[in-house]
């Protein structure tokens, strides 16, 4: 049987960290191009391009903000000459800070809301673009649980992953029209540095209210992703599916 991804180009945004280093990591085992950005640690960056290269698949780690959209389109740009344009974008790159909302800052929810929506506009419009011209494309979207039920999290974090479903779900009927499908994950507590912001007293009640009892691992994650990103997932659209493990609400 012939992988999942063969012959694919993929961009990554947040490809350094854990459910974006799986995702690069199994996108490649499943024969893609993979392209990602990251914003500090150039010493995971070059670990993530050597794990895609392993694979025998080309790699591009560009250190650029998931806000700079001068960048971004620079970016694509780039990638459509080198690689001719990408097949499928997922939208991961995301920052929570554990705020109580009586006490949450100006500077806290603009840097929240900022990264994980205003991205959202600067990363997929580049490249949406190019996928119109194509007329194919998927794009994933990594959003929470937290968007959809009533859990003990930030309410900057909840109302930046409540607009990533509603820019999933709106953008999936333009985008039908050019053989552009949009879909999202719905993902519960995993285990990553973002996963690990949350309050002590929460991971420790995790497992009463998750039925698997444990967090989940970020490649758990990436391999349902690669999925979804497959031309085996050709009928699924505006869709928002939950990996969580099972929490009980």
């Amino acid at each position: 049987m012939s992988l999942l991804l063969e012959g694919k180009r993929a961009f990554i945004s947040g490809g350094t960290r854990g459910i974006g280093a799986a995702i690069c990591d199994v996108f490649a085992r499943e024969g893609a191009d993979v392209a990602f950005n990251y914003h500090t640690r150039d010493d995971l960056a070059a670990e993530v391009i050597a794990k895609i290269e392993s694979y025998g698949r080309r790699a591009f780690g560009f250190k650029v903000s998931v806000t700079d959209r001068v960048e971004l389109k620079k970016i694509a740009r780039e990638i459509a000459q080198d690689w001719g344009g990408i097949d499928i974008l997922v939208n991961n790159a995301a920052v929570n800070k554990p705020d109580n909302f009586a006490t949450t800052t100006d500077n806290s929810w603009d840097w929240v809301i900022d990264t994980n929506v205003n991205s959202l506009f600067a990363v997929t419009k580049p490249f949406y673009k190019r996928m119109i011209r194509q007329r194919a494309g998927k794009i994933l979207n990594i959003t929470s649980i937290g968007a959809i039920s009533a859990l003990p999290t930030s309410v900057h974090y909840a109302t930046s992953k409540a607009a990533m479903i509603g820019f999933t779900k709106c953008l999936s009927r333009e985008a039908a029209n050019f053989n552009i499908t949009v879909n999202a994950i719905a993902a519960g507590i995993f285990d990553t540095d973002l996963g690990n912001t949350l309050p002590a007293r929460l991971l420790e009640a995790h497992e009463n209210w998750v039925s698997l009892k444990r967090l989940g691992e970020p490649k758990e994650l990436a391999e349902f992703a690669a999925f979804m990103c497959s031309d085996r997932n050709s009928y699924m659209n505006g869709e928002v599916i939950t990996v969580d493990g099972g929490v009980v609400t």
